[in-house]
């Protein structure tokens, strides 16, 4: 049966954070709030659970969804080949709203969908998110709303759009803050060298670029590589 909690209210909130880990555990999915907008959340180890995550919004296993993290050290349980720069940026930017896609650790037995064996990771910076991520640990999250509709900023939004297909909704106001327009997480490819935005979002390329000044912006492409050598240098024979 579909619940929802008022988490502006302490008793409220303990009481949504204590059913919504209840729902995860069962495979079920909840919405919760973010830093950017509502968010549709499952059991990220689960694949039925993410499954029913996809068939909520209406969509494929083309758009796996992202997995938000409770803590930076997360990163390195499921991720490899984590550079330098990607966890400088991890460590300016989370939490808040910058998605990092990483080399998904193998090991993993997850289904988020069609990955390529990659996996985008967030911290988002929202007090009631991260108090029910270190309950569940992480967990697939998508927009809360129907592929094509606009993302919901309150859980009431998100209701009217996925109704039943969601156990538990947690309600704490506008996210963003009232009058704000919903901006997502900006997303950075990191398996790429240099990294590269595939998504602008709250995060500007100049921040970006103030701690990784490499990173590339949508449809840059890198400078290319300048030889020392002038045209009229030596040539050799291989030996």
């Amino acid at each position: 049966m579909t619940t929802s909690f008022d988490c502006s209210d302490p008793e409220g909130r303990s009481a949504g954070l204590a059913r919504a880990q209840q729902a995860i555990a069962a495979k079920q999915c909840i919405v919760l709030p973010t830093d950017t907008v509502y968010g549709i959340g499952a059991d990220a180890f689960s694949p039925q659970a993410v499954a029913t995550l996809l068939a909520a919004k209406g969509r494929g296993r083309s758009m796996p969804p992202p997995v938000l993290v409770p803590r930076l050290q997360t990163m390195d349980g499921l991720a490899v080949d984590v550079s330098t720069e990607a966890r400088a940026l991890a460590e300016a930017f989370w939490p808040g709203g910058l998605t990092l896609i990483f080399h998904a650790q193998p090991s993993l037995t997850w289904d988020l969908g069609d990955t390529k064996g990659t996996v985008a990771l967030r911290m988002p910076d929202d007090e009631v998110a991260l108090d029910l991520l270190a309950l569940t640990g992480p967990m697939a999250v998508s927009s809360a709303n129907r592929t094509g509709a606009p993302a919901a900023q309150t859980a009431a939004e998100a209701q009217a759009q996925l109704a039943e297909s969601v156990e538990v909704y947690l309600e704490a106001g506008p996210r963003p803050q009232e009058g704000s327009e919903g901006i997502p997480s900006t997303i950075v490819d990191a398996t790429a060298s240099p990294l590269r935005i595939v998504r602008a979002g709250a995060i500007s390329v100049e921040e970006l670029r103030a701690v990784v000044p490499s990173v590339l912006d949508l449809g840059e492409e890198p400078a290319p590589e300048v030889s020392d050598a002038g045209p009229e240098a030596e040539v050799t024979s291989p030996a």
